[in-house]
């Protein structure tokens, strides 16, 4: 069996097509030539990654893994791929967090314009992959965070079908280089959601003014300002509603990238542990050999390949995304959330290993251990996915997709499963949208599962509910009881 972890020596993402693992082999060998020295004293030095960078631009890394096939003038290696854009995550954060940073905002940057119609635009981002530029995303403020409603980017129409910009963006990564920077802001003329306008704006533009970095570290997170920024027809990515739902969409797919880099930390920082506790001898033994030292690794390890293994699940789910399949709804914010802090989890284990050794300055460990904290905090709080995941996990676990099975007899409704997740008035609904009958039919629910062989009656339903007739040994009609009001179905 394949280590699940990554190795660099034998690294070879075999489920993927010749020309992506060509990119992400050629990828793993930078770093590895470069070598740790240089990889721990630029980080230490704060030096701005441009050699990276003018690796990625020889190369078409960026070009290959950000730009939409539909975007890519018929080049077979250019398409927009969770699962190979998940790899390069793990890749780039196992060497470090700046290096995963720049491409992540990279990503962020794009979604508003590859969502958008405008032509001209998408055209113009995929020249600037091409040429090697790396993009950012306009979005929070100083005074405001991420709050979008109360964004203080004022435009204000310049009589010629364009705007003048002016206001202020806060942390905003590659914002002092990226060739294209996706800006949110409002009309000035315009009140409400109405006014909402996301525009390309361009780093180089002398209306462009680079105030500071805000962090201490080697990754560039700008403040910037627009002073009279002109914003052309073309320039305009979104309006309205429009723009509003495109932050809000990159924002969920994009951000989804925080779970991998978060897994490359951990196996980078559980190599160093295990190599440092090994070579270590105390007492006469190797500290591995230490049974509680045995068990911190096992523990560790078991929760690292969860953390692989859950995020492989969410990405096929973001995969096969549609209208009719939404599990990424609730994969997406349980991966942020929960890798990410366990990631943490995962760190701290290996710290009681690799102990002191995890404090110096020409280790990998103290990077990790210093930017895990932060893959949480980035994708804003915690307790914004858990709300998120309640509001998707009865859907999932009580509400089966219409890609379930009917009861033999019955027709499955155009807007819901036969199966429960419409409620009663939604099945009355349906059918008079497509010319059936008006009648209401009792939502089916499945046994619990082992209880197929079973008599009917001792079927089971959940939430509770009481059991009005039996149909088969398969399914069961219940009725809501009167501690539940949800109709609701288990599936076996």
């Amino acid at each position: 069996m394949a280590d699940p972890l990554l190795n660099p020596r034998t690294y070879d993402p075999a489920h993927l097509d010749s020309e992506s693992r060509r990119l992400l082999r050629a990828t793993v060998d930078f770093f590895e030539q470069r070598g740790k020295k240089a990889l721990v004293d630029s980080y230490n030095d704060h030096t701005w990654y441009g050699d990276f960078l003018d690796f990625a631009a020889k190369s078409g890394l960026f070009a290959a893994f950000c730009t939409p096939a539909a975007d890519g003038a018929g080049d077979p290696a250019k398409r927009w791929d969770t699962a190979r854009n998940a790899a390069l995550s793990e890749v780039l954060g196992f060497y470090g967090l700046g290096y995963w940073y720049t491409w992540q905002v990279t990503v962020l940057g794009l979604g508003p314009v590859w969502q958008s119609d405008n032509a001209a635009a998408r055209a113009r981002a995929a020249t600037l992959l091409d040429a090697g530029h790396v993009m950012a995303f306009g979005l929070s403020e100083r005074s405001h965070g991420a709050d979008i409603y109360s964004t203080d980017m004022l435009l204000t129409p310049d009589g010629e079908g364009g705007f003048r910009a002016t206001g202020g963006k806060y942390y905003i990564g590659n914002g002092n280089v990226a060739g294209l920077v996706s800006v949110f802001g409002r009309r000035a003329d315009v009140d409400g959601p109405d006014g909402y306008v996301f525009f390309a704006a361009d780093s180089r533009h002398p209306a462009y003014h680079l105030v500071r970095n805000v962090v201490n570290a080697q990754m560039y997170v700008s403040e910037f300002r627009l002073a009279d920024y002109p914003v052309r027809a073309e320039d305009v990515l979104h309006t309205g509603k429009a723009a509003f739902d495109a932050a809000l969409n990159t924002v969920n797919v994009g951000k989804f990238n925080l779970c991998t880099a978060s897994i490359g930390i951990c196996e980078h920082a559980m190599f160093e542990a295990v190599t440092h506790a090994h070579n270590r001898v105390l007492y006469g033994r190797r500290v591995t050999d230490f049974p509680h030292v045995r068990r911190e690794l096992t523990d560790a390890y078991a929760r690292l390949v969860a953390m692989k293994l859950f995020s492989d699940r969410a990405v096929d789910y973001f995969r096969s995304a549609g209208p009719d399949d939404r599990r990424y709804l609730l994969f997406n914010p349980m991966t942020k959330m929960k890798v990410t802090t366990e990631g943490e989890k995962v760190v701290d284990l290996l710290w009681d290993v690799i102990a002191a050794k995890g404090f110096e300055a020409d280790t990998y460990f103290d990077k990790a251990a210093r930017d895990i904290r932060g893959l949480p905090k980035l994708e804003g709080t915690v307790h914004v996915n858990l709300a998120l995941i309640l509001k998707f996990m009865a859907n999932y676990l009580f509400r089966p997709p219409s890609s379930r099975r009917c009861r033999p007899g019955t027709t499955r409704p155009t807007t819901s499963s036969c199966s429960g997740r419409a409620r009663p008035e939604d099945w009355a609904r349906s059918a008079s949208t497509t010319g059936g009958p008006r009648t209401t039919r009792t939502p089916r629910c499945r046994t619990w599962p082992g209880s197929g062989s079973r008599p009917t009656g001792s079927a089971r339903c959940w939430p509770p509910t009481r059991r009005v007739r039996s149909s088969s040994a398969t399914w069961t009609s219940c009725s809501p009881s009167a501690s539940s009001s949800r109709w609701s179905s288990t599936v076996s």
